[in-house]
């Protein structure tokens, strides 16, 4: 578990239609799978700023079929106690799951980790060739729709 320690979070595409994500922190490395089958890039960003927009829990799945990973993030005040859960199948509740990452971040470090994991995106694929590896548009969307919220959230620094 990681504890303002920020965290890191990548997202490559692989074949067609499949993406890796990787969360790590100064502990522990999670790897995760998502299919295109489910609109996993655009609801983990929008998931995002449900939070910053002072939602309480919000929850975000990737198919990996028939694996599946849900995200569920909790929200106290300025921190988020996120837990990545594996499950055999995307229907098992979540006590069926096994956690394979959890910590606690500061809301803004939360945004900007999921922001900065877009923006590589982006600038490694470009929005035409995300389109065809993944077989989508890119979540260009969703991505700005963070990024302004992020900007109007954060606090100042020292506080």
């Amino acid at each position: 578990m990681t504890s303002g320690s920020g965290v890191r979070i990548t997202w490559t595409l692989g074949a067609h239609g499949w993406a890796d994500c990787v969360l790590e922190d100064h502990h522990t490395k999670a790897d995760l799978t998502a299919s295109y089958i489910t609109s996993a890039p655009e609801e983990f960003l929008t998931a995002v700023v449900q939070l910053l927009s002072g939602e309480r829990e919000t929850r975000v799945q990737f198919e990996a079929e028939p694996t599946a990973y849900r995200w569920i993030f909790y929200r106290e005040g300025e921190d988020v106690w996120s837990r990545v859960l594996e499950l055999r199948a995307g229907s098992d509740h979540d006590n069926r799951g096994t956690e394979i990452w959890s910590g606690l971040l500061d809301v803004d470090q939360l945004s900007r980790a999921v922001i900065r994991c877009f923006d590589e995106v982006a600038q490694t694929y470009g929005e035409s060739e995300y389109r065809a590896k993944w077989g989508e548009h890119f979540p260009r969307t969703e991505l700005e729709a963070l990024r302004r919220l992020s900007r109007t959230h954060q606090r100042p620094r020292g506080t």
